[in-house]
């Protein structure tokens, strides 16, 4: 009859030995019966199988069941019959194989063409599965090669920064809508701070900017992606933590063109050699001038129609453009705060320019939701692997 783990009432040293020695006795004669593999997973299954096996009835019945002073005893013993049946259980599977191969070699004469060893180590090992790419930073990172290209360095910085380095620095006066806590997240507990020393979760990457003036003389060129946050309701369009590429370059001798020159051929080099730029007046407190630069639909191709029937399209509203990013040259401002360390606004000058990550990655993807690219859920991700 199959082997059926007891119940006990005696936990003495002696009562285990013998349990065990049974239980040992009982699994090498069903062992001794394996002659191929169907038989040996069986095997398996019985004996070590997590759920009903016999190595977790005996951890259910004699260990769980043991009284407090039997728990030693009994914890040694089980964690000894679960290691000599595995032993036997997996000498048993070795010995299969080994026997499996040997009769294929005897057979090879007669039926070379029919057996194939069960084990060929010469096939490649078992290859773990390479993920890919979240669609979001597959985007940041081709924008910020793109970049580099260009001869622009990487630049990071914390995402808990201080009022100073957020707003002040940037030529954030103390009543600007954006410090108000409608708009940015403030970190609890700081009001006995000096305002400037206060901690927020930043709104914008360009602290970094201030921070690396800080730490390096002019000339510079630098772009700087990382994640921002601010109190906007989820929503398919909205949320309260996205991605943000800034870039700076500090000069002497600097100008707008320069910098429509650049971002030109960064359109270009993302969305096709065939889009066109527009740079449309706008207002930043860190940029004067500033602009919005507005790029031909990539989806359309600027006409503002899509498909045969020349059904509206939705990305650009029909208008044949979408904004990409904001953007003009560094405020004077700004530079007075790092004028100290070779940026005076009399010798240099430079220009910024920002984008959402998420907004791009959108339009790229052809996505309607904001909130799926960070639901983790893994059907929509493998789209993009």
């Amino acid at each position: 009859m199959p082997y059926k783990v007891p119940k006990l009432k005696d936990y003495s040293p002696e009562a285990l030995d013998r349990v065990a020695s049974e239980l040992l006795t009982a699994l090498a004669e069903e062992a001794r019966v394996v002659t191929d593999e169907p038989q040996w997973r069986a095997l398996r299954d019985r004996w070590t199988a997590r759920k009903n096996g016999i190595v977790t009835q005996i951890n259910d019945l004699w260990l769980k069941g043991a009284p407090k002073e039997a728990k030693r005893t009994a914890g040694q013993k089980v964690n000894e019959l679960k290691a000599k049946v595995a032993d036997v259980v997996e000498s048993r599977r070795v010995k299969q194989i080994n026997l499996s191969v040997t009769d294929s070699l005897e057979f090879s004469d007669s039926v070379s063409a029919e057996v194939i060893p069960r084990l060929d180590i010469t096939l490649p090992g078992i290859r773990r599965p390479i993920g890919a790419e979240h669609p979001i930073i597959r985007t940041s990172n081709e924008i910020v090669s793109v970049f580099q290209k260009l001869g622009y360095s990487v630049a990071e910085g914390p995402v808990v920064e201080t009022d100073y380095y957020n707003f002040e620095a940037l030529n954030f006066p103390p009543n600007h809508p954006a410090r108000d806590t409608q708009d940015t997240l403030f970190i609890a507990g700081e009001q006995s701070k000096p305002a400037r020393d206060r901690l927020l979760l930043r709104t914008h990457t360009s602290p970094v900017q201030i921070r690396t003036m800080e730490k390096m003389r002019p000339p510079i060129r630098i772009v700087i992606p990382g994640q921002v946050h601010r109190n906007d309701p989820p929503d398919a369009s909205h949320s309260p933590m996205f991605h943000q590429i800034e870039g700076l370059a500090v000069d002497t001798n600097i100008s707008f063109g320069d910098l429509k020159g650049t971002l030109d051929h960064a359109m270009k080099a993302l969305f096709g050699s065939s889009v066109k730029t527009n740079f449309r007046p706008s207002f930043f407190p860190f940029t004067e001038p500033s602009a919005e630069l507005y790029v031909t639909c990539f989806i359309c191709g600027g006409s503002g129609k899509r498909g045969k029937d020349d059904a509206a399209c939705r990305p650009c509203k029909q208008t044949g453009w979408i904004e990409v990013l904001g953007c003009g040259m560094v405020d004077p401002n700004v530079f007075e705060f790092v004028k100290d360390n070779g940026y005076d606004p009399k010798n240099v000058s430079g220009f910024a320019f920002g984008m959402g990550v998420d907004r791009l990655a959108l339009l790229k993807y052809s996505v309607d939701d904001l909130q799926l690219f960070f639901q983790g859920d893994v059907r929509f991700l493998q789209q993009f692997s």
